[in-house]
């Protein structure tokens, strides 16, 4: 019987061969923190298979992680507990079960159904006859082969030995593609709205990789993270964490950490330079001009002379990415601020109030939000909003600034500064003007179609225009003018409503009332 070969009554184990399943490992100290067990799943349709399986690998550990066994009866059972837990490390599969291909049939499922190429299959078979060894390895995506009659429990052994090994390196594969893609992808959206943290988010993959620990690191009671610090104050706030440190984003690391955890970063940027501790270990980045963005572990394993130079490289590197993100971060910052000065420009040189771009901007930004808009394209409204009127630069003083009514001719002129705001903004490659462009050309036109420079109505005016036509007039009849004095806010609000459906979109006007206090909020805090 196979339960013989595997050595129970024929080779049986002494206590120094049960002993060499717990110390034959890949050489790795086992780390302090707990760490999630390897599971193996035994498929077989005979109950003893699975339970002498279970006693010849009692108490083995590989790279200081036991054994979960996973156990199921029938091919059919085994696709349902193999979608259920795609991250078996090894399934021992007998072939001939409820039919003769049951087994085939699973690793079929398994590789191309389910597209796990990640666990390792070694076929089990007690009759050769109906899976030839050459044709099932040439045809099926396994492993290893084994006839039962040979399966000793010191072949076992090896065999799941050699299943885990190659699993572990599939997953630290994996685990480098899976930072790579996220540096790449915050690379490539260096512009938007928390590229920053998308970034860091792929060097903590990339660097857990580094070091091996795998999913390990991100278990509950983990400690790592990365602090950064770019205002230049020496207040360092974490921008990304696993474990007890997920979800302390945003704070400094007074507030976060303990004082000997505080000690050791403070230690690694007076000696600019990384440490490597038994127990922890402090990565230092150190880029433009003095700025520190640092990296806190805990539980890592001991750490060679290699692996400290490939972190020193790897810290080198990632400070110039830090850098250059910073850099693009700041043109950002840039840009936007040379967007609203200009804009207020324009609002000075007509003689309007200091503070009404910043108004119509907050006000903007408020019904965007409302309206469903999504958090980034709301911000970029909000950025896009004071250049609404920058076409004026080019109409003449004596119109722009005429105390009375304008002649028909006057105005005609006047409303020639939405096109020229779309002209001065249209051709960029940047998202920011391109908005710009649109609120500029289209905050006068008007949901009944009468407004110009196009005579648009209803939702052919761009959800920008529409928001920003609501903002600019609210805003501007609540405020003096060359040419008449402030209403009151409630003549105001009237007004707004009597316009509902005609000047301004129905549903918008809704928001705005529905946010009654948050816009008069707005209107307080930035007084001219």
């Amino acid at each position: 019987m196979w339960i013989a070969s595997l050595g129970i009554g024929e080779e049986t184990m002494t206590d120094d061969d049960e002993l060499s399943f717990a110390d034959e490992d890949a050489g790795v100290p086992t780390p302090q923190a707990p760490r999630r067990p390897w599971r193996v799943m035994i498929v077989d349709d005979e109950p003893g298979i699975h339970s002498i399986t279970r006693l010849a690998l009692a108490g083995f550990v590989f790279d200081g992680r036991p054994l979960e066994f996973i156990s199921a009866y029938s091919g059919a059972e085994a696709k349902t507990l193999i979608a259920r837990h795609p991250d078996t490390a090894i399934m021992l599969l007998d072939v001939v079960m409820e039919s003769e291909s049951a087994g085939l049939d699973v690793v079929q499922h398994v590789r191309e159904t389910l597209g796990n190429r990640m666990s390792r299959i070694i076929l089990r078979t007690g009759q050769p006859g109906q899976a030839p060894e050459r044709r099932v390895i040439l045809e099926y995506d396994i492993n290893d082969y084994k006839t039962k009659t040979e399966l000793t429990a010191q072949k076992l052994f090896t065999s799941v030995v050699a299943g885990l090994r190659a699993y572990a390196y599939l997953e630290i594969i994996e685990q480098n593609r899976q930072g790579l893609e996220q540096i790449i992808s915050a690379s490539a959206s260096i512009f938007q709205v928390q590229s920053m943290e998308r970034f860091v988010r792929g060097v903590l993959i990339q660097l857990l990789s580094l070091l091996q620990l795998g999913e390990n690191a991100f278990c509950c009671g983990s400690r790592c993270l990365i602090a950064d610090n770019r205002a230049m104050s020496g207040d360092l706030r974490i921008v990304a964490g696993t474990g007890a440190y997920s979800c302390r984003a945003g704070q400094s690391i007074e507030q976060a950490l303990p004082e000997h955890i505080q000690s050791y970063i403070q230690e690694a940027i007076a000696r600019q330079g990384n440490i490597f501790a038994d127990d922890h270990i402090v990565l230092l980045f150190t880029y433009n001009g003095g700025q520190n963005s640092l990296m806190y572990l805990e539980g890592t394993r001991e750490l060679s002379v290699f692996d400290r130079d490939l972190l020193d490289i790897f810290c080198a590197n990632v400070a110039i990415a830090f850098n250059n993100i910073h850099l693009a971060e700041e043109l950002e910052r840039t840009q936007k601020e040379v967007v609203e000065r200009i804009g207020a420009v324009a609002e000075t040189r007509s003689e309007e109030t200091g503070n009404h771009v910043r108004r119509v901007a907050e006000y903007c930004h408020l019904l965007a939000l409302a309206s469903g808009m999504s958090d980034a394209e709301a911000q970029m409204l909000k950025e896009a909003a004071p250049m609404h009127d920058i076409g004026k630069v080019g109409i003449p003083d004596s119109i722009l600034n005429k105390p009375g009514r304008l002649t028909p001719e006057e105005f005609e002129i006047m409303k020639k500064h939405a096109e020229i705001g779309k002209e001065l903004l249209s051709g960029s490659n940047s998202r920011l003007l391109d908005i710009s462009a649109i609120v500029a050309y289209e905050h006068h036109e008007r949901y009944d179609g009468k407004g110009y420079p196009r005579g648009l109505s209803g939702e052919d005016i761009h959800i920008y225009g529409r928001i920003t036509a609501i903002a600019d007039v609210f805003d501007a009849l609540g405020c003096p003018r060359c040419y008449k004095n402030a209403w009151p806010i409630d003549t105001v609000f009237d007004y707004m409503k009597e316009q509902r459906g005609k000047q301004f979109d129905p549903g918008l006007i809704d928001l705005l009332f529905a946010r009654k206090e948050e816009v008069l909020k707005i209107r307080e805090s930035f007084k001219d």
